[in-house]
């Protein structure tokens, strides 16, 4: 794994890493079934979620919190670049820094540019190997909503839970950092390094960098009066990995059962870990194919946090207005059985490595869709306008929820 720095109980992965390089690891083949514990000698209660589940776990920071710490970072990144304006005055290649999807910085060589961005979260599918290729899918995301389809490295972010057995840890995270490996495969990159720690929690990301002209990346921050915002995965992961959850759950179960059956349930979470796992570069290779104006990914701020953030970068005084919310199967009426728990509709319940939320030129994003769907099989679909007004999002009265999909 190129620059890992073992720390702590961690080293004796290390031997499960490397044979799992080599392609001498005997559970390889069966890397793309579901997880099953007692195939790897766990016990059949074992939980890589509950790793996440520890007191004063993972919180996300609220979106407001964040954006007054990023408002004082920016001005200092602000005076910096005040600076170095003389520098970089010829090169034409704007310096987008704290706020934004990815960092872009101008190099002194040759008018190009550093691409980077950086994430990281907790378990949220028991399948460790998809775990893996979700992290990886969701660090790559950032690079995609900036129409950045190409990335030349990725480092791996990884900790490991002190509260894993020796055992539990030997199987788990050669599999995660496989399936980071195999998404970054996918994505025509490569993992050669990063750093490992031990924690309380398990926690799973990494670093994406990349170095290119301006013209292969594209500056969120052109949307027009008239453009149509369009959604490239479904909403509802969250919902689908608790309700997941809740299977074992009795108390939590019995708030669900009376509107989504088993079943469903275990459907649906399959259906968001294979959303979760997709990456979004075929998204990302269209926009420019057909002039998006800017783009985001949609991820823990949920869809009306993501859009709010986009609409307050345009350039134009424009807003945007939510009118569809594509929803995985069922996972709307579990929404709503839990009263205001996750605020789905409301656009605030986060995402996971969701899609791509695009601002798309009225005449071409009906062709944009046709063509996502014919190269991945998956759909899009046209979610909103954009109108003349403030830099704000908001999402209708009473939006129209399309489930996906349609029909099982």
């Amino acid at each position: 794994m190129g620059d890992y720095h073992q720390v702590g109980t961690v080293q004796q992965d290390t031997m499960g890493t490397v044979q799992l390089e080599l392609g001498t690891n005997p559970n390889a083949l069966a890397l793309r079934r579901p997880f099953d514990p007692l195939a790897h000698d766990l016990e059949s209660s074992f939980r890589l979620t509950r790793f996440a589940d520890l007191k004063g776990r993972g919180c996300k920071v609220p979106q407001e919190v964040l954006n007054k710490l990023v408002e004082g970072l920016q001005q200092d990144y602000q005076n910096a670049t005040d600076q170095d304006h003389a520098h970089f005055m010829h090169m034409a290649i704007p310096r987008i820094g704290i706020g934004l999807d990815c960092s872009v910085t101008p190099l002194r060589h040759g008018g190009l540019c550093l691409v980077q961005t950086t994430d990281f979260f907790y378990p949220l599918v028991d399948d460790p190997y998809m775990m893996g290729k979700i992290a990886c899918a969701n660090v790559l995301s950032d690079l995609y909503a900036m129409g950045v389809t190409e990335c030349d490295n990725m480092l791996m972010l990884l900790g490991v839970s002190t509260k894993m057995t020796e055992k539990e840890r030997d199987v788990v995270i050669p599999l995660i950092m496989r399936g980071f490996k195999d998404a970054a495969l996918e994505a025509g990159t490569t993992v050669t390094g990063g750093q490992t720690v031990v924690n309380p929690w398990c926690t799973i990301g990494g670093v994406a960098s990349t170095v290119c002209q301006p013209n292969e990346y594209i500056v969120p921050d052109n949307a027009v009066v008239g453009d149509v915002l369009v959604l490239t995965k479904p909403l509802g992961t969250q919902v689908a990995v608790n309700a997941h959850q809740w299977l074992d759950q009795p108390e939590r179960w019995n708030r669900i059962k009376l509107v989504v059956s088993e079943e469903d349930v275990r459907k649906a979470y399959h259906r968001a870990m294979d959303s979760m796992a997709r990456l979004n570069r075929v998204a990302s290779r269209l926009m420019h194919k057909y002039n998006a104006h800017g783009a985001t990914d949609v991820t823990g701020f949920g869809l009306l946090g993501h859009a709010q953030t986009l609409a307050s970068h345009q350039k134009n005084e424009v807003s945007f207005v939510i009118h569809n919310l594509p929803v995985i199967a069922k996972m709307a009426a579990v929404a709503k059985a839990c009263g205001n728990m996750f605020q789905l509709l409301q656009g605030h319940s986060a995402e996971t490595s969701g899609g791509l939320l695009i601002c798309l030129p009225r005449e071409q994003a009906a062709a944009y869709c046709k063509d996502i769907e014919k190269q991945e099989g998956y759909q899009a679909w046209i979610i909103g306008i954009v109108e003349k007004g403030s830099r704000t999002a908001r999402i209708i009265d009473k939006p129209r929820v399309i489930e996906v999909p349609a029909k099982d």
